[in-house]
C-alpha cells in the first residue's frame, strides 16, 4: 500500500523528491487503471457468458456497431489471392412462391385415416329435389392427431406338458428377456432412454409421467435398468463402434465437467465426460462416443486412443499437447474457433463508450483476419480432400501466414494490456503449429465445432438433472449417450433404433461371435426402415 503524505511533509520535500513521488504515484495510478479495465472486462465477459448471445461474428454488438462483413473489406485480402465469386442466386435473392405439395410430403410417412363428412340424402332431397344432384370431387384437408403413449401389459403364457407314463415335464420355448424376472421390455427401456438421454428429462420426472398413466416405476428402478442394459447389451455395440472409430484418418475430441455424487471423493469434486467423434468431413458414417473419467488427466485420451494412428482435432488443453509429444502416431490439429473466441469475448466485453471505436481494436482486426480464413475455407467444403488441400495451399495459406506475422508483431510491441485480447494473441502464437495442420491435410476441418455440437445435448441435459448419482450411472450414461448421439448423427429415430437393437441384442446375450453387430450399425442397410428418420435431424 502506498504511503500517504501530509501537506507539511510535502512542503519539506526537495524538488527531486517531489518528482520521484509524483512519478511513483503515476505508475501506481496506471497500474490501478489497467487492473480496473481488466476487472471490467472480466465482469462483462462473465455477464455475456451468462446472459448474452453466443455468436462470435463481427456484428456481436448488435445495434451499436456498424461492423461490416470481412469479405467486403478489400484491405483484408491479398491482391494476388484467388477469391471464389458468389453464384448469381446467392447475390440476387428471389422471393419464391410457397412450394406446392410440401404438406403432403411432410405427412406422407404418417399413417392415414380417412374421415368422411357427408350430407344425408333427406337433406339433399330438400335442397335439390329427387335425383337433382350429382357429387363432385371431395374437398380434402389434413389435420394431425396425437395419440398419447399407450401402455400394454404383455402376459406370456408358456405351455407346460407332462408325459402320461412318466414324470417328464417340458415347457414351450419362451423368448429371452432383457432382465430376468423384470417387467422391462425393449420398447420400455428405449422409451426411458429416449426421455432421459435424448430429451433430457430427469428420472424422477419420467417416473411422475408414468404415475400419471397409473404405472408405478420408481427412479431407482429405472436407474438400475439403465445401468444393466448399458452393461449387458449396449456396451457390446459401444466397444464395436470404438474399434470402428480407429478406421478414420481424422478424429475430434473434447471434454466437459460433470458432477458425480458418489465417486469416493469430497462433495463437488469435478469429474469429466470425454467425447470422441469422427471428423466433421466424414458425413456418411459418423460415430460419436462418450467416455466417463474421474479426472482430466492425459492418461485418459492416451488409453482411449492407444491403438489409433491419425489426426485428432482438439483445443489447446495441455493433456492433448502432452499426448502429442509422447505419441508419434498421432498428430494433433488446433481449433480456429477457440482462437477466435478470445477476440470475440474481448469485443463483447467492451464498455458502451468504447464500442464506437471497436474497429480500431486489435480484437476486431484479429476477427477480421480469422473471418477471411473461414470465408475462403468454406468455399472449399464441397471439394474432395486432395483438391481441398491443393486449394488451401493456394488460397488459405497466404492468409494464415499473414495472420501469424501480424500476431507476432502485436505481441512484440508489448502495448496490449492483460485481458482477452492478449490471451488470444498468445494462444494463437503458442498453437501456431497445430493451427496450421489443416493446411496440409484436406480431411482436417478448420475447427472442433462438430465435437462441441455433439456435446451440446449432454451439456443442456446436465442442467436439468444437475448430477449423476454413481460411477456406474456415469459409465452407463456415457454408453447410452454414445448410442443415441451416433443414431442422431446418422439420421435415425433414437427410440425406434434403441428398441430394435435391444430386441436383437437380448437374443444374442450368450453369443461369443459378435459379427451380427454389423447389421445393427447405424448406417447398416439391414436396419428396419422404421428406424430411419424421414427428415434431417440435428444434434439438439
Amino acid at each position: 500500500m502506498s504511503k500517504s503524505y501530509s501537506p507539511e511533509e510535502l512542503n519539506r520535500f526537495s524538488k527531486e523528491t517531489l518528482v520521484a513521488v509524483i512519478l511513483s504515484m503515476q505508475n501506481q495510478l496506471n497500474q490501478l487503471n489497467a487492473n480496473m479495465e481488466r476487472l471490467i472486462e472480466q465482469i462483462a465477459d462473465a455477464n455475456n457468458k451468462r446472459y448474452g448471445r453466443s455468436s462470435e461474428k463481427l456484428d456481436v454488438i448488435a445495434g451499436q456497431l456498424d461492423l461490416e462483413l470481412i469479405f467486403n473489406e478489400a484491405e483484408a485480402l491479398t491482391e494476388t489471392l484467388y477469391v471464389v465469386e458468389p453464384a448469381e442466386e446467392d447475390v440476387i435473392q428471389v422471393r419464391r412462391r410457397k412450394q406446392k405439395g410440401k404438406r403432403e410430403e411432410d405427412l406422407k410417412a404418417l399413417p392415414f385415416e380417412v374421415i368422411l363428412h357427408t350430407l344425408p340424402e333427406e337433406k339433399l332431397w330438400e335442397l335439390f329435389g329427387d335425383n337433382g344432384w350429382k357429387q363432385l370431387p371431395d374437398e380434402v384437408y389434413k389435420r394431425v392427431r396425437v395419440q398419447p403413449a399407450k401402455y400394454t401389459v404383455e402376459e406370456h403364457h408358456v405351455a407346460v406338458y407332462a408325459g402320461r407314463d412318466n414324470q417328464t415335464i417340458i415347457k414351450a420355448d419362451r423368448p429371452k428377456d432383457l432382465l430376468r424376472n423384470s417387467i422391462l421390455t425393449p420398447s420400455l427401456a428405449a422409451s426411458i432412454m429416449n426421455a432421459k438421454y435424448v430429451n433430457g428429462l430427469p428420472l424422477y420426472r419420467i417416473s411422475q409421467e408414468f404415475l400419471r398413466n397409473d404405472i408405478h416405476i420408481s427412479k431407482q428402478v429405472m436407474a438400475n435398468w439403465m445401468i444393466q442394459c448399458a452393461d449387458r447389451y449396449l456396451g457390446i455395440l459401444y466397444d464395436y463402434l470404438h474399434k470402428e472409430l480407429y478406421r478414420f484418418h481424422v478424429l475430434q475430441a473434447d471434454e466437459t465437467p460433470v458432477m458425480v455424487s458418489k465417486d469416493g471423493r469430497p462433495t463437488n469434486s469435478k469429474s469429466y465426460m470425454w467425447i470422441y467423434r469422427t471428423g466433421k468431413l466424414y458425413k456418411d458414417t459418423p460415430i460419436v462416443l462418450y467416455e466417463y473419467q474421474r479426472t482430466r488427466k492425459a492418461e485418459h485420451p492416451r488409453e482411449f486412443l492407444k491403438d489409433y494412428a491419425g489426426v485428432v482435432v482438439c483445443d489447446g488443453y495441455c493433456a492433448y499437447r502432452k499426448l502429442d509429444r509422447e505419441n508419434p502416431d498421432i498428430i494433433f490439429a488446433g481449433c480456429w474457433a477457440h482462437a477466435r473466441r478470445y477476440f470475440s469475448d474481448a469485443l463483447k466485453a467492451l464498455p458502451k463508450a468504447a464500442q464506437k471505436t471497436a474497429k480500431d481494436t486489435v480484437a476486431y482486426e484479429a476477427l477480421k483476419r480469422i473471418g477471411a480464413i473461414y470465408h475462403l475455407d468454406n468455399q472449399l467444403s464441397d471439394l474432395k480432400s486432395d483438391e481441398r488441400k491443393k486449394q488451401r495451399q493456394m488460397t488459405v495459406k497466404p492468409l494464415t501466414e499473414a495472420f501469424f506475422v501480424w500476431a507476432k508483431e502485436v505481441q512484440s510491441c508489448g502495448r496490449i494490456p492483460k485481458g482477452k485480447t492478449l490471451e488470444g494473441i498468445n494462444y494463437c502464437i503458442n498453437q501456431e503449429e497445430a493451427l496450421n495442420v489443416f493446411l496440409n491435410d484436406g480431411e482436417v476441418p478448420l475447427d472442433n465445432n462438430a465435437t462441441e455440437g455433439a456435446l451440446r445435448s449432454f451439456c443442456l441435459h446436465k442442467h436439468a438433472w444437475k448430477l449423476i448419482d454413481s460411477i456406474d450411472g456415469a459409465k452407463s450414461s456415457a454408453i447410452i449417450y454414445s448410442i443415441t448421439e451416433t443414431a442422431k448423427a446418422n439420421n435415425l429415430n433414437p427410440f425406434r433404433y434403441l428398441t430394435h437393437i435391444l430386441s436383437v441384442l437380448k437374443d444374442h446375450q450368450d453369443d461369443t461371435d459378435y459379427s451380427f453387430i454389423e447389421e445393427l450399425l447405424p448406417w447398416s442397410d439391414q436396419l428396419p426402415e422404421i428406424c430411419r428418420s424421414k427428415s434431417k435431424t440435428t444434434n439438439m
